[in-house]
């Protein structure tokens, strides 16, 4: 909606302020940094994958100048764009790419407002690529710790596609029972697999400590610019490493941005760089290890049990995509670019951790086709960096000028800050344009195809709002003919609640009861669900009354202001009226409602291209039932339809 009031910021249970619970820590452990955590478990070994279509050869310097071009990667993109910066622009605490598209909106018209709205569009297919991202992650995560078995025991190689399969459903099957409980059986976990892939690090490190020298960004300089042709293509593989990124940025209203950063500071970053380090200082002794260098890294006898860890790690590194991609669709649907969608909540003390049924089992679908597509993570590697190079792209473009613009930062600091961020970021999406022959299309078409439906629904939402303000006409003059309806209206005792988009048209519902009908309820309350572009609305601020100039013939109109991460329930909103403004006579407990159905048909006029108007319509019928969607009870609840011609 583009209607905004005034509202005071809300504190999130897990992002406000004072100090961060250890169990938030931990829960953030075990639901965001599963993707960027189990990272170390393919990278190296796609960058030196002789297969790939611009293999990177084996050798010393290239051992050295890969180790170092990974370590400065994860410190640039990572530590300073994600966790220093990006992480700074919340929502009230929410996060991910759709929140900066909300402080887009949010900026004034004019000059401005026309650079804010095409970035806005650019933050749309970015969420759209986040879908893509959702996808490729848990196949590619699960797959390559299965593919583990074949280190232990080679004849075990038929079964990787089987069991990842298996492990899939059972992944996606466990989403409804919210983020809190996954997070409190994943974070000890992840707490496990952290410490370990460390500890193998430093036995690797101590074998061959000169890889340390590494950490000096001259090996990451010397190898890009003294091997450009090699490096160039290298970092279509050392962005897997990264991956992840926007999840963290995406997951922070669940836990906040102090405990994902003690968190990525404390544990995460310092395992993951040890377990980089290692595999390089295994590679300096046995250029051999480079088809497996994370699990061959481990001991003989700890190999099995790092298999069975790595495989639990992954599926959790899925779960960070997964949480993620719950949070993108809500706000989407609230902002409206999909449907409404029925969002389960799955916490009462922590208001963003959701569950979203139809977003679940559509990923679920699409994960087992592409594990049985590819069937192994070197080849989902070429898909891989395509869609987090791209969304990285333009949250960083995103960011940056939303600190111009609204933080009002002065634009030599800007430009400063900007210039060599962004020149990373495009490094890294050139390199992956050449791998889209070899899979990259895969994420393109899927984010496409996303921002596709994502800005066709919302052209056709603004072309239906139109078309029903003409049918239902100005309120206040329906109003007003009630006064002198011949034959007199039959007002029958009770409440009637007309749930309407607005004040300005009369509801379809309270048209069609009174022209068939001749009937209206001696009390009236016509409700407006308007949805601001922040997370929540405090209840104090819920709801604004407008008497219309009726209140004494029992027609009042109620504003209910919700934010994007809220889902309505008209019943408890309707509870917090004040009696003194309402006279008393909302009788909540036994109040009839009415929703208007819209029956959506393809039109002749030129309002969209006709496959537009099939695919509006087609989108339309996952639109989550609106009595449940509201909170309304079925047994009160009367539907009233109507056809629109889109």
């Amino acid at each position: 909606m583009d209607t905004e009031a005034e509202v005071s910021p809300s504190t999130h249970a897990a992002g406000g302020g004072g100090p961060v619970r250890a169990a938030i820590v931990v829960g953030a452990l075990g639901v965001v940094f599963g993707d960027i955590g189990t990272s170390p478990i393919y990278t190296l070994q796609t960058v030196f994958n002789p297969n790939d279509p611009h293999p990177v050869p084996i050798s010393t310097d290239n051992v050295y100048g890969v180790v170092s071009l990974i370590f400065w990667s994860v410190m640039i993109i990572v530590t300073v764009t994600y966790v220093l910066l990006v992480m700074r622009a919340d929502n009230d605490g929410e996060g991910g790419i759709m929140a900066l598209i909300t402080l887009l909106r949010r900026l004034g018209g004019g000059r401005g407002g026309r650079v804010a709205a095409v970035l806005a569009g650019l933050g749309i297919f970015g969420a759209a690529l986040f879908f893509g991202d959702s996808m490729i992650t848990p196949a590619i995560s699960v797959l390559s710790a299965v593919e583990g078995l074949k280190v232990v025991e080679p004849g075990l190689a038929e079964l990787i596609v089987p069991i990842t399969v298996v492990i899939i459903v059972g992944l996606f099957a466990v989403q409804r029972r919210g983020t809190a409980a996954v997070g409190r059986l994943f974070g000890p976990v992840m707490i496990v697999w952290f410490v370990s892939i460390g500890a193998c690090g430093v036995a690797g490190i101590a074998e061959h400590p000169e890889i340390l020298k590494a950490l000096s960004p001259t090996y990451a300089l010397s190898f890009m610019f003294g091997h450009f042709g090699i490096a160039f293509f290298a970092l279509a593989a050392v962005v897997l490493s990264v991956t992840g990124a926007e999840a963290l940025y995406a997951d922070m209203g669940h836990f906040g941005r102090k405990a994902i950063t003690r968190g990525w500071l404390g544990l995460v970053l310092p395992a993951c760089v040890l377990s980089y380090f290692g595999q390089g200082a295994l590679l300096l002794g046995d250029e051999s290890a480079v088809d497996s260098p994370f699990f061959l890294l481990a001991p003989g006898w700890a190999r099995l049990p790092m298999v069975l860890l790595a495989t639990a790690a992954t599926v959790i590194a899925s779960q960070a995509v997964i949480t993620g991609a719950f949070s993108v669709a809500s706000q989407a649907a609230q902002l409206g670019y999909l449907p409404r969608l029925r969002v389960a909540h799955t916490s009462e003390s922590t208001i963003g951790q959701i569950y979203v049924p139809w977003i679940n089992w559509v990923l679920m679908v699409s994960v087992i086709t592409l594990v049985f597509a590819f069937r192994s993570s070197a080849a989902l590697a070429f898909a891989f960096g395509m869609a987090v190079t791209a969304t990285i792209t333009i949250t960083t473009l995103l960011f940056f000028y939303i600190a111009r613009t609204k933080w009002r930062i002065p634009l030599w600091l800007v430009l400063l800050g900007a210039i060599p961020l962004l020149v990373v970021d495009v490094l890294f999406l050139a390199a992956n344009m050449t791998k889209l022959v070899h899979g990259a299309w895969l994420p393109l078409l899927i984010g496409l195809t996303a921002f596709t439906v994502m800005t066709t629904w919302a052209r056709g939402r603004d072309v239906v709002t139109r078309a029903r303000a003409q049918v239902e006409g100005p309120l206040r003059a329906f109003v007003d003919q009630l006064q002198d309806y011949r034959p007199p209206l039959l007002r029958i005792p009770g409440t009637a609640v007309f749930l309407n988009r607005g004040k300005e048209t009369a509801p379809l519902a309270m048209r069609a009861n009174v022209e068939h009908n001749r009937v209206l309820h001696e009390h009236v309350v016509i409700l407006s669900i308007i949805t601001l572009p922040v997370p929540r609305v405090p209840d104090a601020q819920r709801t604004e009354i407008d008497p219309l100039g009726y209140s004494e013939d029992g027609i009042i109109h109620v504003n209910a202001y919700f934010g994007y991460m809220e889902t309505p329930n008209v019943p408890n909103t309707l509870r917090l009226l004040d009696p003194a403004k309402t006279e008393g006579r909302i009788s909540v407990d036994d109040a009839s409602y009415f929703l208007s159905k819209i029956e959506l048909t393809k039109g002749t006029e030129p309002t969209m291209a006709q496959w537009r108007k099939s695919l509006f319509i087609a989108t339309s019928y996952i639109t989550a039932d609106a009595a449940e969607y509201f909170g309304l009870p079925g047994e009160r609840t009367v539907i009233m339809g109507s056809r629109i011609e889109v």
